[in-house]
């Protein structure tokens, strides 16, 4: 089942991401749109709380020179990357929670961010099981607590 409210907001994110990589503006952005675009459509795209049709977005892709289907592969693998046996956890809810056992994981995240890092990781088995350990948690613990993060942010 697909969460669409997640979708839309990751969808977003990677259209933002891609249009800040280029050191784009908006404005930027909507220059280079053969259909006219107003900057506020394009925020509620890049916020996830518009739906952007298929031609839309073929069109957004075509001007920041990416192939649709190499984003909708970036967003379905952020979306289900619990289902190849990683769970994806945003940092900055890692930074913002309070839970004592996650102080070292917090400090850790802390320190990516401000590194200039990706807010979006993927943990996979192995990589849980350690920061289990530094937590001094069982690894299904510490897997229900970030989903459990995850899950809020959405």
């Amino acid at each position: 089942m697909i969460d669409t409210d997640a979708y839309q907001r990751i969808l977003g994110e990677e259209l933002r991401k891609l249009r800040t990589e280029r050191g784009w503006t908006r404005k930027e952005l909507g220059e280079k749109l053969q259909s006219g675009i107003s900057l506020q459509t394009l925020a509620t795209y890049e916020l996830g709380t518009r739906q952007c049709s298929v031609v839309r977005l073929a069109e957004l892709c075509l001007a920041l020179d990416e192939l649709p289907q190499n984003l909708l592969a970036r967003v379905h693998n952020r979306l289900f990357a619990h289902e190849n046996g990683q769970v994806r956890v945003n940092l900055a809810d890692v930074v913002a929670d309070e839970q004592p056992e996650l102080l070292p994981l917090r400090r850790w995240a802390r320190g990516r961010l401000a590194a200039g890092g990706s807010a979006d990781v993927r943990f996979d088995r192995t990589t849980l099981e350690q920061l289990a350990a530094l937590c001094g948690l069982r690894t299904e613990e510490l897997l229900t607590r970030l989903k459990k993060l995850s899950a809020a942010a959405l």
